[in-house]
């Protein structure tokens, strides 16, 4: 059985968010302690298992995510790495339709190479920001946002981009949060810092579900693009999540739905001894 690592939301290795992809043939999932299981032996923050569905089915593969430590409704980076995958196999063409915990998605690709994801866009809450928010991320915020089931994150802005690349939160405080991850923003400054054109930075941090901090989170942008298109009056944004490995996640918000674009490069092909 083969695995393969691959860097999403990225154009060159070694950048972007890693995730490993394993292509399981037709017929159930294989149980979910060994799924979880080789997630945390990859211990990456995403490992996806796909596998193909019969053509009655509506849609063409079923797609599942795993951090190291438990499944989750939702992930970008690793659906944009499975799609990958897919097409660079040849076992897919043209739109691929996803079963998820999250309904049906969809990837395609440009003739550049690029996929775009098709997602539920967050629907955003504003909430009072609690004091042990405050102790856990150790700077002011101007507003909180609750993300809604899909990703159950919550989102805080910051005052300024310098901020949000600076935090050093505490992830023990963080952990004990009532959500899966925090997701911290602030509007570009304008500079870009070599890093190209970008409307708004990001983190991502996820102690709870094992990830103390995530290199480009495609899920997060489901809830960063709407308050952002909001704030600038743009349906169109790149965002770059402003991590240690850098990516650029450009977005397109219709609706109740939010479009994720970006290139992924597959660094690693394996073959795996053991697991499902």
């Amino acid at each position: 059985m083969r695995i393969r690592i691959v860097d999403a939301f990225t154009d060159r290795p070694f950048a972007g968010n890693p995730a490993a992809v394993v292509l399981l043939d037709s017929g159930p999932f294989p149980g979910d302690d060994r799924l979880q299981r080789l997630a945390a032996e990859v211990n990456l923050s995403e490992t996806a298992y796909a596998r193909p569905l019969p053509d009655s089915s509506e849609a063409d593969w079923a797609l599942r995510w795993f951090t190291p430590v438990t499944e989750v409704n939702l992930c970008g980076h690793a659906t944009l790495a499975t799609a990958h995958v897919l097409r660079s196999a040849g076992a897919a063409a043209g739109t691929i339709r996803f079963a998820t915990r999250s309904g049906i998605l969809t990837a395609e690709a440009a003739a550049d190479g690029s996929i775009t994801l098709d997602f539920p866009t967050a629907p955003l809450t504003e909430l009072a920001v609690g004091e042990d928010v405050r102790a856990a991320l150790g700077a002011d915020v101007l507003s909180a946002h609750d993300t809604g089931p899909n990703i159950g994150d919550l989102l805080v802005e910051l005052a300024d981009e310098k901020t949000v690349r600076t935090l050093t939160p505490d992830l023990t405080a963080m952990a004990r949060l009532n959500h899966r991850g925090v997701i911290v923003t602030a509007r570009a400054s304008g500079d870009g810092g070599g890093q190209g054109a970008y409307d708004y930075v990001s983190r991502f941090f996820g102690p709870a579900v094992g990830i103390d901090e995530d290199p480009v989170t495609g899920s997060a942008h489901t809830a960063l693009a709407p308050l952002w298109s909001g704030r600038l009056g743009r349906d169109s944004l790149t965002g770059l999540q402003a991590s240690a490995r850098t990516g650029l996640v450009r977005t397109t918000v219709r609706g109740d739905r939010t479009l994720l674009t970006g290139d992924a490069v597959t660094v690693i092909d394996g073959e795996l001894l053991a697991g499902p």
